[in-house]
């Protein structure tokens, strides 16, 4: 059995159904498919040149029709030949004009002055595309895998462990830890409520290394009273944000990560992984980041017998 927390405060707790992290089903709501521009800043590199160039070779493959429908609308291409097509609307599109094939009738001249204006709008955004997108500042923290429980000063304490993976600073980071749990009101309403977890330090001037977040779980926590089993049956999840200014950009970065209930481990701590160089110098391990020691004795905040928590996965 998990080991149980301090007294809950009065609350009312109900199981309330959450899908699984990151598959959430929107039903009524409108379609944005307008908004490529956000599907381009946050999708993978991979994504966005896959597209782009599927796009690029889509839309000289429909002038290269036009140009091949239309016989001897461009001198020095083969008659019928789609490939001569597509490679004179290929040096059109990106204004390369090798001079070997040229437009030789007015409805040709009136095409490929159509698709240099396309080329030139897609060469504009597509420079602004990336520009944007390699610009955008972004954080490289790292967050332990797990969320630990166990006693620090006497207290039941609830831990978890971020480091900064660039070798920079981060100035004047700012954390913040919540829990989304489930309530009914008064009314017989169902909620999900986020409740702030006050955090023994919520701030740093540098983060540069290791930060430990660190909650004590006292009678005035919104854990209170709560073991393994009981956030399991809520389906609690526990959401964690990073802000801060980049050292080197002088640009404002901020990340997040979110636990489910399933990430906690009762009864361990963190395995250590600050250590003296031979040299003297600070050395940090990110081989052991998400290592813990697992079945550390907790003992309860009323003074009884330590038990050893169930801990799964």
């Amino acid at each position: 059995m998990a080991t149980p927390l301090p007294p809950p405060s009065i609350r009312n707790h109900r199981r309330s159904s959450q899908a699984p992290r990151g598959s959430v089903i929107r039903v009524g709501r409108r379609r944005l498919t307008g908004d490529v521009y956000h599907f381009f800043m946050v999708a993978a590199w991979s994504h966005v040149l896959l597209v782009i160039a599927m796009a690029y070779l889509a839309v000289n493959a429909l002038f290269a029709c036009i140009y091949w429908a239309t016989p001897d609308s461009v001198a020095g291409a083969r008659p019928g030949s789609f490939a001569d097509a597509f490679f004179f609307s290929v040096q059109t599109f990106a204004t390369i004009g090798y001079g070997v094939m040229v437009p030789k009738t007015i409805f040709a001249n009136l095409v490929v002055t159509f698709e240099a204006f396309i080329g030139l709008l897609a060469v504009a955004m597509a420079t602004g595309l990336m520009f944007s997108k390699f610009s955008r500042p972004t954080a490289r923290v790292l967050f332990s895998r797990r969320v630990v429980v166990t006693t620090r000063d006497g207290k039941p304490t609830l831990m978890l462990r971020m480091a900064n993976e660039r070798v920079n600073d981060i100035v004047e980071a700012s954390f913040r830890l919540s829990v989304l749990l489930p309530e009914v009101s008064t009314e017989g309403e169902k909620m999900r409520r986020i409740y702030d977890l006050r955090l023994v330090r919520s701030d740093t001037p540098i983060f540069t290394i290791t930060f430990t977040a660190s909650h004590v779980i006292d009678e005035s926590s919104p854990l209170a009273g709560h073991t393994r089993e009981s956030l399991d049956e809520q389906k609690a999840r526990f959401i964690v944000t990073l802000t801060g200014i980049d050292g080197t950009t002088g640009q404002t970065i901020h990340a997040r990560h979110i636990y489910e209930s399933t990430d906690i481990v009762f009864d361990a701590r963190f395995v250590d992984v600050l250590s003296n160089g031979p040299d003297g110098r600070l050395l940090i391990d990110y081989t052991k980041f998400h290592e813990i020691h697992r079945g550390l004795p907790t003992s309860h905040c009323d003074g009884s017998a330590p038990a050893t928590a169930v801990v799964r996965g």
